[in-house]
């Protein structure tokens, strides 16, 4: 039997969700919502969708009121996260949630624990943990090609998009954490961040109540003395998307701006020699990846946690809300001009 589900919000990203599941074999996608008339019409036009089969409407109410659902996708804005996952769950339905869950950790904790309560399946969409650099980059530094494990770093820069609802560190940093924690196996018991605003002083937050920061500065530190720093900022025309971890036999590197061979392991060590130290054993290897859409593994995996009833490890709701959890103590850290805090 397919899953009946509908998908809320249809802007740049949604309408990626629409075309993975309107061609899974296992779905059937039975209503989409978006106050954004123009955006409603340009779904509608794209995938030559038939209003006879398929309920368009501004409004998540009317769907509920009119079909039975068996799971909901949420692609809207943050900040109406909350309200639409709560009443999605508390209808029975399962739901998959564009990142982040929430700007907000007690109501992460609130709606990962109704989903347990109700029996459904909340997921986040943190896709870069679904893409086969990342999941093959795993593969290697749990072979101990690395060696000791030293610290890491990350870029991730481009001229815009400037969002206005949230800074560059909510807007970006999600995935390059998400990385660096699934990398390791491990969540960090510190962080430390600094911002810099150019563009909007004027636009506050909650979590940024100084004006939307354009540039940020993390860093992570985890239990076992990692340390990653990651280099945030869409006010920089040198678009970047490079994350890497050293270890003592070498440097992973996972970088989507070359097609080619995003993942490569650099290998190299340096060897006492005299009073110095002499480069060993370089050599530069591609790692070989299987091709597949990150986002369609995705929509597969939250698939099989409705049929399996078995959460996503991965990515459920305990793993995004421990995300929001990190984010909300950088943003603390950015306030107190780069205090340390605890985790």
């Amino acid at each position: 039997m397919k899953t009946r589900l509908a998908i809320l919000g249809v802007g740049r990203w949604g309408t990626h969700l629409v075309r993975n599941f309107l061609q899974h074999p296992q779905a059937e996608l039975v209503a989409i919502a978006d106050p954004n008339l123009n955006n409603l019409q340009t779904c509608q036009a794209k995938f030559g969708l038939n209003e006879s089969n398929i309920i368009f409407t501004s409004d998540w109410e009317t769907i509920k009121q009119k079909i039975p659902l068996d799971a909901v996708i949420i692609a809207t804005p943050a900040t109406t996260h909350y309200s639409l996952i709560k009443d999605s769950l508390a209808s029975g339905c399962h739901v998959l949630a564009e990142k982040p869950l929430t700007l907000d950790t007690s109501e992460c904790l609130e709606l990962t624990r109704l989903a347990e309560q109700r029996n459904v399946q909340l997921m986040v969409d943190h896709t870069y943990l679904f893409h086969p650099a990342v999941n093959q980059g795993k593969t290697v530094i749990n072979s101990g090609k690395l060696g000791e494990m030293r610290y890491g770093y990350a870029s991730r820069t481009h001229l815009g998009p400037v969002r206005q609802d949230v800074d560059a560190l909510w807007d970006l940093a999600i995935h390059d954490i998400a990385i660096f924690n699934h990398w390791l196996g491990q969540f960090p018991s510190q962080v430390q961040a600094r911002g810099q605003v150019w563009l909007q002083s004027d636009r506050t937050t909650d979590h940024s109540p100084t004006g939307l920061a354009d540039l940020v500065w993390v860093r992570l530190i985890y239990p076992d003395g990692f340390e990653a720093m990651i280099h945030l900022c869409w006010f920089n025309p040198d678009k970047q998307r490079r994350l890497c971890v050293v270890g003592s036999q070498g440097t992973l590197i996972f970088d989507e701006m070359n097609p080619n061979s995003p993942l490569t392991l650099q290998k190299g060590y340096l060897e006492p020699q005299g009073e110095g130290f002499v480069p060993q054993g370089q050599e530069n290897e591609v790692i070989e990846l299987e091709k597949a859409e990150p986002l369609k593994q995705v929509c597969d995996r939250f698939l099989e946690t409705i049929k399996t009833g078995v959460p996503c490890a991965v990515s459920s709701g305990w793993v995004g809300t421990q995300l929001v959890k990190i984010l909300t103590a950088l943003s603390l850290s950015m306030q107190h001009n780069g205090t340390i805090i605890n985790l």
